[in-house]
């Protein structure tokens, strides 16, 4: 009788060492990597709303500490003052004006992108996505040159169509890629059934790609509700000012009540934050249904 052979370890283990020791230990070390990076992210955004409590001294004596004082009057003036609300008016309308025209125009031409052959539509995919490779700060020139002879200095369209602009190579990429994903079988037995690609497109696409459609909406709403550059070429009058440019106003009126000068960026940012908590489960369905090459 021949003796049975040893059963090799698994790859990376030894034979002092089980491969099922190292996976708690990978997984610890793992964890500790996350609750550092999470923490880096965290602590500035903390430390802004915490010394937005404090009064000038105190902030200025204890920057890392807890308030000595919880001073609520500073979030509280803030929220009952006007320039507050207007700036953050101006803010959402351009957002959500730049969320629903990268929607519909991206969805279109990735649907068309997806599901159509005509000749160049490679080239002209290839031409599209070329918009990834430049960031506005690097076109901001030919932009205010072109806006101006629009007529469009001073208005929310100014800053609303190049931001869509720059949108749409990053929503086409993902939406086209998802769109084909979707089982061919949905498109075979619409079009059996004398269901055109309009039909297709409205009912049956778009309603199976709510996760990817809610991805590419976050990112459009963030990037837009961070403008910062593009309004400030724009605008001229400040009524009209987004909220980066009305911390920039606010700024430069409380330039020494630091205090204040943070309690408004926290309110500010908060409601960027809070979208996208709400819409975080969607995210990365939707980057994973937009990832993978079609």
């Amino acid at each position: 009788m021949t003796e049975a052979s040893p059963i090799a370890p698994p790859l990376g283990a030894t034979l002092d060492t089980p491969a099922g020791d190292r996976r708690p230990l990978a997984g610890i070390v793992l964890f500790a990597a996350l609750i550092v990076i999470a923490g880096a992210v965290l602590a500035p955004i903390a430390a802004t709303a915490l010394n937005g409590f404090k009064a000038l001294g105190d902030l200025q004596t204890h920057p890392f500490n807890l308030p000595q004082s919880w001073i609520w009057a500073n979030y509280w003036d803030i929220l009952a003052s006007v320039r507050y609300w207007q700036v953050l008016g101006n803010s959402l309308l351009i957002a959500l004006l730049t969320v629903a025209l990268t929607l519909a125009l991206s969805s279109m031409a990735a649907f068309a992108f997806a599901h159509l052959k005509f000749f160049g539509d490679r080239f002209l995919l290839s031409y599209l996505q070329l918009g990834l490779l430049f960031p506005l700060a690097t076109a901001i020139l030919p932009l205010f040159i072109t806006v101006r002879d629009l007529g469009l200095l001073d208005s929310y369209l100014g800053v609303v169509l190049p931001q869509v602009a720059f949108s749409l190579a990053m929503g086409v990429l993902l939406l086209r890629n998802a769109f084909r994903q979707l089982p061919a079988e949905l498109l075979d037995a619409a079009m059996m059934d004398g269901c055109g690609y309009f039909r297709y497109f409205f009912f049956i696409t778009l309603p199976l790609s709510g996760p990817i459609l809610s991805t590419v909406a976050v990112i459009s709403f963030v990037a837009s509700w961070n403008g910062y550059l593009l309004p400030l070429v724009v605008f001229n009058s400040e009524s009209r000012y987004p909220w980066t440019l009305g911390l920039m106003a606010y700024q430069g009126q409380y330039s020494t009540s630091w205090q204040l000068v943070l309690a408004f960026i926290t309110l500010t940012i908060l409601p960027a934050i809070l979208m996208f908590l709400v819409a975080q489960r969607y995210i990365v369905a939707g980057l994973t249904a937009g990832a993978v090459k079609g």
